[in-house]
């Protein structure tokens, strides 16, 4: 339960900081400083900044301790766990109201949680998340070109749309502590969409909000970026979707999971289509079209198909 900052005053404590922000790193030393600058620079500054460097090999280490300085910075040192362990990790030694998480290949808008707080002026609202822009490697800008529809920002009650695709940007969220308390924090047995798995079951309960406004800029394309593991990332989001699904059926009715599930195939399809391998491209469309037989975006998948096949054997 929250203390009322009176009762701190009354027996002469510092109250916790309003936000806690939890950066977890895995041999990202290159990216570290450019991190942390950007947290411990943010307008808003009632906070806290916990790096969990999660067994690095790397110098995250030396980048760590060089921001030791700052009486609002902790780094705490663990054995390799994995990416859900070590955000685990940070949650638990969060003290704030609010926890908010960044990726130490990430950086924020200095404007970011200044812009975000006071949405958590509603008392319904338990996550509050920003649009992204993209950086390569070497902090370039990088454009991605429109949106897709699933991928644009909702607010209010999310889980139909959030069952569809993951719209919400990791490193762009703030939570309600005590959130964690009915939800526990990440699933240690998924090695991949752990924020979608935990985003699921807290729009159960909690409303989501949004700053309409690219406040969080990702580092994309970099060699050791674990979201290019793609038939890891492909096994999780059946497992997410499958575990959701049984401990919420009143949360996917029919005719959501019939749309989802097509529109998961249809994507496999079109990558496998980029990846110049048709047959397995065109197993997924037709699986596509078991789940949603008018599923129009699997028809079309399965003509580019069928004019590649006619193309390749007319040369």
């Amino acid at each position: 339960m929250e203390k009322h900052a009176n009762y701190y005053i009354s027996h002469k404590l510092t109250p916790p900081p309003r936000v806690s922000v939890v950066i977890t790193c895995y041999n990202y030393g290159r990216f570290l400083a450019s991190c942390l600058n950007s947290v411990l620079t943010q307008t808003f500054s009632d906070l806290e900044v916990i790096l969990i460097d999660d067994g690095s090999t790397d110098n995250s280490k030396d980048i760590a301790t060089s921001f030791l300085d700052d009486k609002r910075f902790r780094y705490i040192r663990q054995s390799n766990g994995g990416q859900a362990n070590a955000k685990n990790r940070g949650i638990q030694e969060a003290t704030g109201t609010l926890i908010a998480f960044l990726d130490a290949d990430d950086t924020w808008n200095p404007r970011k949680l200044e812009k975000q707080i006071p949405l958590f002026d509603d008392p319904l609202v338990g996550v509050v998340y920003a649009r992204q822009s993209f950086i390569d490697e070497s902090g370039n800008p990088v454009e991605t070109g429109p949106r897709p529809k699933t991928l644009r920002p909702f607010r209010g009650n999310v889980t139909k749309s959030l069952f569809i695709d993951n719209f919400i940007p990791f490193s762009s969220t703030i939570v309600r502590s005590y959130c964690f308390n009915e939800f526990n924090g990440f699933d240690e047995s998924l090695p991949m969409g752990i924020d979608w798995d935990l985003w699921l079951r807290l729009s159960t309960r909690y409303c989501f909000e949004y700053i309409d406004a690219p406040l969080l800029i990702s580092r994309i394309g970099h060699s050791d970026q674990m979201s290019k593991n793609t038939l890891t990332r492909h096994q999780c989001s059946d497992r997410i979707m499958a575990m959701f699904k049984k401990n919420y059926p009143e949360a996917v009715p029919a005719y959501l999971e019939r749309k989802a599930y097509a529109f998961t195939y249809c994507n496999r399809g079109a990558y496998f289509r980029r990846d110049d391998n048709v047959p397995l491209s065109t197993q997924h469309y037709l699986q596509a079209l078991r789940y949603h037989p008018l599923w129009v975006a699997a028809y079309k998948g399965l003509l580019r198909n069928a004019f590649s096949i006619i193309t390749k054997n007319n040369r």
